[in-house]
């Protein structure tokens, strides 16, 4: 893990520099859509944004539980928080085999989620994880950047291009249509086995197993209601799990605070006992009679 995250060093630095270039140039066109308003025509998107639902949890409305097996001394703290949902039509259109399989989640969710072990969570499951987001825009790029796990993204405003691989994240292509602000994801990975004696883990959409493969579309409406609301819509397509696309729809508020701030979230560091306590070394002490 460590030589991975050295090898990931570089990027990281990269695109930090990217967020920085972009949100200074963000701040000579104003902070603010309550301030300013718009950005080369455009609505300004720039802020602090998060979501205030149960998505993170379960993108199907739901009653609630308590905490899972695993986790059952966490009691009340670790229970399942009851939701109204986010899907349009309420349940997920998979088909009979993908159903299955996200029932295998459900019950093995501690194993198999993603987040648990601090993958990057993809799209659109970046979007209402339970950590503010931030979006620098300037005249001819937008930024994402994500408290969790360092995850981030960068949405190409020309002409659209083709991902030379594919990622956690995904490959993004924007464009306004008016007033809305349209992402196109797609060249998502489903990550190989990482060691002999784990089951490949696969990209999730929440907690409670909600799953897509590698076929995965998603496309993202980003849409103003005022100065510190938007409307934001994501349609999935996924031939090999979904019987047809399906839209999630859910508000974002923008972070009013004077100070507020995407915050360290030291996600990788947080996993590496969980990852590679079972191999450390034993003292010398601890090996003798």
């Amino acid at each position: 893990m460590v030589s991975q995250l050295k090898r990931s060093l570089p990027v990281v630095a990269t695109i930090a520099v990217i967020a920085l270039v972009v949100f200074a140039a963000s701040r000579l066109t104003g902070q603010s859509s309550a301030q300013l308003g718009r950005i080369d025509g455009h609505p300004n998107l720039n802020g602090i944004w998060q979501t205030m639902n149960t998505a993170f949890w379960d993108l199907e409305a739901q009653g609630g539980g308590p905490a899972p097996k695993e986790a059952f001394e966490m009691g009340a703290v670790g229970a399942i928080p009851p939701g109204l949902g986010v899907v349009v039509g309420g349940r997920i259109p998979y088909t009979p085999e993908a159903l299955a399989r996200r029932e295998e989640n459900r019950t093995n969710w501690p194993k198999l989620d993603p987040e648990v072990r601090c993958y990057l969570p993809g799209i659109p499951r970046a979007t209402y994880l339970p950590y503010p987001f931030q979006i620098f825009q300037n005249q001819n790029q937008i930024v994402f950047t994500y408290q969790y796990s360092y995850a981030r993204r960068i949405v190409n405003m020309g002409a659209p291009q083709e991902a030379p691989i594919d990622t956690w994240m995904g490959w993004q292509n924007g464009r306004w249509d008016d007033e809305t602000l349209v992402v196109e994801n797609t060249a998502f990975i489903d990550p190989p086995i990482l060691r002999p004696d784990e089951p490949a883990i696969g990209s999730w959409l929440d907690r409670t197993g909600n799953f897509h493969t590698s076929a995965l579309k998603v496309t993202e409406r980003f849409t103003p209601i005022d100065a510190n609301h938007l409307d934001y819509e994501a349609t999935l397509e996924d031939p090999n799990v979904y019987t047809q696309p399906w839209t999630i729809k859910m508000p974002l508020y923008r972070r009013i605070e004077a100070d507020a701030a995407i915050l360290e979230f030291k996600c990788p560091e947080y996993v590496e006992e969980l990852y590679w306590g079972p191999y450390k070394k034993q003292p010398a002490s601890q090996g003798t009679n």
